[in-house]
C-alpha cells in the first residue's frame, strides 16, 4: 500500500458544513481547520484564487496543523494568472510570499493552476501556460485544463519535459470537456472530483456571466458519489496510482458536506480498505458511512 497518499477536500470553510461535518455547538476555542485535520492529511486552498492572502494567514494555518506530521496544503493560483491573464511583479511577489512560507515549513504539496474551459489548445495559449509555470518552477505544479483539445501526445510529452503534473478531473462530459483518463505526466497524480450533476452543470454554462446567488453558483457541485462510483474511479486510475510518487484526491463537491463524506470513503478505499474515523455529526447525516466506520 502506498504511504504517500493525500486525501482531502477543496476548502474547509463552508457554512453548510456546520452541523453536518462541524458540530453545531462549539467552544470558544474550537477551530475548523484544527478539527478538519483530525480526519484528513491535506486540503486544497481555494480562497487564494479569489484574493491574495497575507503571510500571517498562512502562518496561522501552519500553527493550527503543527501536530499533524504529514499534513499538506495545495494552493490554487490566483485568477489573475489563469483567467484574467493580467499580472505584474506585485501579484507574483504576493503569491510567492505565501508559497515560500508554506514550502519552508514543508507544508506545500503543490500549486494548482486551474485554467477555464475557454482556454483551448493553441500555440499562444501553450506559450502562455509555460510562461506562468516558469515563474513558479521551483514548486510542484499541477495544471488543470478543462478542454479536451489539450490531450495530445506532444502536449503530454511537453508536460513531462517541463516537470508539470496534469490534473485529472471527474466532471460531467459536456461539449468538449476534459474526461477522466489515467494519465501521469510527472511525479504527482492529482485528481479533482467535481461531481456529476450534469443538469446543474449545463445550467451553469447557460447562465455564465449572469448574476447568481451563492447557492446557484455552486449547484453544479451538488452531487454525492456512490461508493461504487468511487471504486470505479479507483480502478480506472489504478495504473497511475501505482506509478506516481505521490497521490492526491481532492473532492470539490462541497455543497451539503458531500465532499467530506466522499473524501472519507476515498480514504477507506485508498488506504487499504481500513475502516476510518467518522465525525459523529457527519455519521448522522450520511448513514451509508456506517459500513466504513471504525
Amino acid at each position: 500500500m502506498k504511504q504517500n497518499i493525500f486525501i482531502g477536500t477543496a476548502g474547509w470553510s463552508y457554512k453548510d458544513w456546520l452541523n453536518v461535518f462541524y458540530p453545531k455547538t462549539q467552544s470558544q476555542s474550537f477551530d475548523w481547520l484544527t478539527f478538519y485535520c483530525q480526519y484528513f492529511n491535506c486540503v486544497e486552498v481555494n480562497s487564494t484564487y479569489y484574493t491574495y492572502i497575507s503571510k500571517q494567514v498562512a502562518e496561522n494555518w501552519i500553527n493550527k496543523i503543527e501536530n499533524v506530521e504529514d499534513f499538506q496544503f495545495t494552493v490554487k493560483l490566483n485568477k489573475d494568472f489563469t483567467h484574467l491573464r493580467k499580472f505584474k511583479s506585485e501579484e507574483i511577489n504576493k503569491s510567492e510570499e505565501v508559497f515560500q512560507n508554506l514550502a519552508f515549513h514543508g507544508r506545500l504539496g503543490g500549486i494548482l493552476l486551474q485554467f477555464p474551459y475557454s482556454f483551448q489548445l493553441s500555440q499562444t495559449n501553450l506559450q502562455y501556460l509555460l510562461k506562468v509555470c516558469s515563474i513558479f518552477e521551483q514548486y510542484n505544479l499541477i495544471v488543470e485544463l478543462r478542454h479536451q483539445s489539450w490531450i495530445k501526445e506532444e502536449i503530454l510529452n511537453c508536460f513531462s519535459e517541463n516537470r508539470l503534473n496534469l490534473c485529472l478531473i471527474d466532471q460531467p462530459e459536456i461539449g468538449k470537456s476534459f474526461s477522466l483518463k489515467s494519465i501521469l505526466t510527472y511525479k504527482t497524480l492529482y485528481v479533482r472530483l467535481h461531481g456529476r450533476n450534469e443538469e446543474a452543470w449545463e445550467s451553469s454554462v447557460r447562465n455564465f456571466g449572469k448574476q447568481q446567488n451563492y447557492e446557484e453558483q455552486n449547484e453544479r457541485y451538488n452531487y454525492l458519489y456512490s461508493l461504487s462510483e468511487l471504486i470505479e474511479i479507483e480502478q480506472q486510475l489504478e495504473d497511475s496510482i501505482f506509478k506516481a510518487e505521490e497521490v492526491y484526491f481532492i473532492t470539490n463537491n462541497h455543497p451539503k458536506g458531500n465532499a467530506v463524506a466522499n473524501a472519507l470513503e476515498l480514504k477507506y478505499l485508498l488506504k487499504g480498505r481500513e475502516r476510518v474515523e467518522i465525525p459523529p455529526t457527519l455519521n448522522l447525516n450520511f448513514k451509508n458511512l456506517n459500513m466504513i466506520k471504525k
